[in-house]
């Protein structure tokens, strides 16, 4: 049976408008030269093998789960042998529990490791350091739930994670060179934007729009430059694309005409509403994709719907608060091994997020595990008053039944107060208040304090990413 890699889409649920076949044409031809020589080239210079990676991925995606395990068993051996040999962490703690790659037959053998947290790289940064490692590249998260994390990630780690992205990307018929709007971005980042980064942003037909900065103003204009630039893609956070496209529904600006054929989202959880309004008013399917900066790129979704693991890469794990692995089917929090690491190594990192695995079904026949649901961070889940732990969905699904609320954030300050903000539109009324009121008592206790607090804006995160509930209340 002969496989299609770029991935066909003939289920996608929304109708796909095409270029005509003169444009459609030229554009091409422009995206074969970037895709195969000038984007090969940019990452030549830079020292990745993501060329290389990818080809490998395009390959290995279909192979058999005999195949497959085989593989990952192969390179996490090779990491567990380099970490002893070169990273001082690992050495001292494979020593003391007498620990070797030999001793690794399978890959549940892995569980004989501790888990690495986000306080232990705090705390051994220095250690995980491989003495060999060649150049660094120093990053954090934007620490939406503490302090930002501080780590380091060599050239293997950026090439696979610039190859994992590149074939899911393939996976819905657009390629690097295609144009792209990304709607993404800190401030800091931001400034970073040198010329150089500019011209290969402009080779490369990709172009930048400031997440955090989503007044009407800017919204108005993002419109615009979407509609000037007609991209074959757009990429970014699901709430920022929902709040672009709300927009452009409530101002009657149609954005479904364009020909844009897949919206990629990561960052956050997407929320089946953000998926239908994006859907509708982009006129094309969206792609969720599931990872983070710490982990690398976990999981991309194909056109048949499987949100299919980078299994080449990374084992994933879930794990119960007492991190005990569980099944498929049960929920936990999630687990990551990144192969690629070796210069930083991340064994059993505890990502702090939620999630279910899946059976590797997907119809589209590829081999690939697939992550059946990414649930949210442990700080989008609430606990009632009587300790019952809920997701924070439980909240969301009371303010969405009330009318007229624009935006909306949750925070559950304690057991005995949560705090609910409000952009309010026209249409909202007192008695909506009240509606939340009682519906939260309902979910999380009546003894329950809820203040709900109309303001004139909530802000997204320094990163631009938008979260809906925040619980400062522990789960475990």
């Amino acid at each position: 049976m002969v496989h299609d890699g770029w991935g066909g889409a003939p289920d996608v649920r929304v109708r796909m408008v095409r270029y005509s076949l003169g444009s459609a044409a030229v554009a091409d031809v422009y995206t074969r030269i970037v895709s195969k020589f000038l984007f090969p080239l940019h990452e030549q210079v830079k020292g990745h093998a993501s060329v290389a990676a990818r080809i490998g991925l395009e390959a290995s995606q279909w192979w058999g789960p005999e195949q497959l395990a085989a593989l990952r068993l192969h390179r996490l051996r090779m990491l567990l042998e380099r970490a002893y040999r070169q990273v001082p962490y690992y050495r001292h703690m494979m020593a003391a529990r007498g620990i070797t790659a030999d001793s690794i037959a399978t890959l549940a053998d892995i569980e004989a490791f501790p888990f690495l947290t986000k306080a232990d790289v705090c705390a051994q940064r220095d250690a995980l350091k491989a003495r060999d490692a060649g150049r660094l590249t120093r990053l954090n998260t934007g620490g939406s739930s503490g302090e930002p994390l501080v780590f380091f990630v060599g050239r293997e780690r950026i090439s696979h994670d610039v190859a994992a992205k590149w074939r899911a990307t393939r996976w819905w018929g657009v390629d690097i060179g295609d144009p792209e709007i990304v709607i993404w971005g800190s401030p800091l980042e931001l400034s970073a934007q040198n010329r150089i980064r500019e011209w290969r942003d402009r080779l490369l037909r990709t172009h930048l729009l400031p997440a955090f900065a989503m007044s009407t103003g800017n919204l108005n204009r993002f419109i615009r430059e979407i509609r000037g630039r007609r991209p074959r893609m757009l990429f970014g956070y699901p709430s920022a694309l929902a709040l672009i496209a709300r927009h452009a529904q409530r101002s009657g600006q149609r954005l479904d005409d364009l020909g844009i054929r897949v919206a990629f989202v990561t960052a956050e959880r997407l929320y089946e509403d953000q998926r239908s309004v994006i859907e509708r008013t982009f006129g094309c399917p969206v792609a969720n994709g599931y990872g983070g900066r710490d982990a690398g790129f976990i999981a991309h979704q194909c056109p048949r719907g499987g949100l299919h693991i980078t299994a080449e890469d990374l084992l994933v794990e879930i794990v119960d608060p007492r991190g005990r692995v569980l099944p498929e089917g049960q929920a936990g929090e999630i687990v990551v091994t990144h192969f690629a690491t070796g210069d930083f190594p991340f064994i059993r990192y505890r990502t702090g997020d939620i999630g279910i695995l899946g059976p590797p079904d997907c119809p589209c026949g590829r081999g690939l595990p697939v992550l059946r649901e990414v649930q949210g961070r442990t700080t989008d889940f609430v606990v009632a008053q009587d300790g019952t732990v809920m997701h924070g969905l439980a909240l969301i699904y009371v303010i969405r039944d009330v009318g007229g609320i624009e935006r909306f954030r949750i925070i559950q300050e304690s057991l005995t107060r949560t705090r609910v903000l409000i952009e309010a539109g026209p249409a909202y009324t007192p008695a909506g208040a009240d509606a939340i009121v009682t519906g939260l008592k309902c979910r999380l206790g009546s003894g329950v304090r809820i203040e709900v607090e109309v303001v004139d804006g909530i802000p997204a995160e320094r990163s631009g990413k938008f979260r809906y509930v925040l619980s400062k209340v522990g789960t475990a």
